[in-house]
C-alpha cells in the first residue's frame, strides 16, 4: 500500500470528512447529495472517454462512490485519498460488493496526487477530480500533478463549485444552514473556484480545456442535471495534447 503524502492538504479538512466516514454509503445519510450527484457525474466522463479497459485515476475518492462506479464500467481504478478512514471504509464496502460481483477491482491508495506524479508520469487514461479542488490550499499543483499523470490524448475530469452570490447562497446557506443538506462548514466561499480561474491553471499545465457544463442539484426531487448554468456547481473536462 502506498502511503506517501505531499503538503498540500489541510488536515483539519481531512478530519472533517474522515468523521463522516462510517456514513459515506449511506444514500439517506449526510453524503446524500453525493449519492444523487454521482450518476450525473459518471456520465458525463463515460460521454467524454471510453471506460472499458482503461487506466483511470479518481483522486479524492473519498468513500469510493464514484470510483466503484467507474470499476463497474470496465475502468482499471485507482483510487486516491488522504484521509485513511475514508480508504478503509472504500475498502471494505468494494469487500462487501465482490461477494456478489468478484470481478470488480479498485486499487485504493493513501497518497496525494502529487506523490503519485512523481513516480508515475504519463501512465493514465483519464482522472476525475471531484468535489476536491476546493477543499485544498494549492488546487493548481492538483492540477498540474494531474496534467504529469496523464498519457497524450488523455482526460481530466472536474467538479467543483464557482466563487459567486449564487454559489454562497445555496451551496453554504441554503445547502448548510437552511436545509441541512451538508455539515456545516462543509465549504468555505473563499475556496470556491471561479472557472476562468480553473482555465487559467488548466492551461499553465499544458491541458485544453474542452468543455464546461453546468451541474444542478435539486434537493426537493433528490435529483441532478446537467445544463449551461455554471453559476453554482460546474464540471469541466480537459485534454492531454497528443
Amino acid at each position: 500500500m502506498t502511503t506517501a503524502v505531499h503538503s498540500n492538504f489541510d488536515q483539519a479538512e481531512l478530519d472533517k470528512f474522515a468523521e463522516l466516514a462510517h456514513r459515506w454509503w449511506d444514500p439517506s445519510g449526510p453524503q446524500r447529495a453525493l449519492h444523487e450527484l454521482n450518476p450525473v457525474r459518471l456520465g458525463y466522463v463515460r460521454d467524454r472517454t471510453e471506460l472499458r479497459g482503461a487506466r483511470v485515476l479518481d483522486v479524492g475518492c473519498g468513500g469510493g462512490l464514484l470510483s466503484e462506479a467507474l470499476a463497474r464500467e470496465g475502468a482499471q481504478v485507482v483510487a486516491l485519498d488522504l484521509a485513511p478512514e475514508l480508504v478503509e471504509i472504500a475498502r471494505l464496502h468494494l469487500l462487501e460488493m465482490q461477494a456478489t460481483h468478484p470481478g470488480l477491482h479498485v486499487d485504493y491508495r493513501v497518497a496525494s496526487v502529487e506523490s503519485l506524479a512523481s513516480t508515475s508520469p504519463a501512465s493514465v487514461d483519464a482522472i476525475t477530480c471531484m468535489e476536491l479542488l476546493e477543499h485544498v490550499p494549492d488546487p493548481a499543483s492538483v492540477i498540474h500533478a494531474c496534467a504529469t499523470l496523464l498519457r497524450p490524448g488523455g482526460r481530466l475530469f472536474v467538479s467543483t463549485l464557482n466563487r459567486t452570490p449564487a454559489a454562497f447562497a445555496l451551496a453554504i446557506v441554503g445547502a448548510e444552514y437552511v436545509a441541512g443538506l451538508l455539515p456545516k462548514g462543509t465549504h468555505s466561499y473563499a475556496q470556491f473556484i471561479r472557472p476562468s480561474e480553473l482555465a487559467a491553471w488548466l492551461r499553465a499545465s499544458a491541458l485544453a480545456l474542452e468543455d464546461v457544463s453546468g451541474l444542478r442539484y435539486n434537493p426537493l426531487a433528490h435529483a441532478a442535471t446537467l445544463g449551461r448554468d455554471t453559476s453554482v456547481n460546474y464540471l469541466a473536462c480537459a485534454m492531454k495534447p497528443t
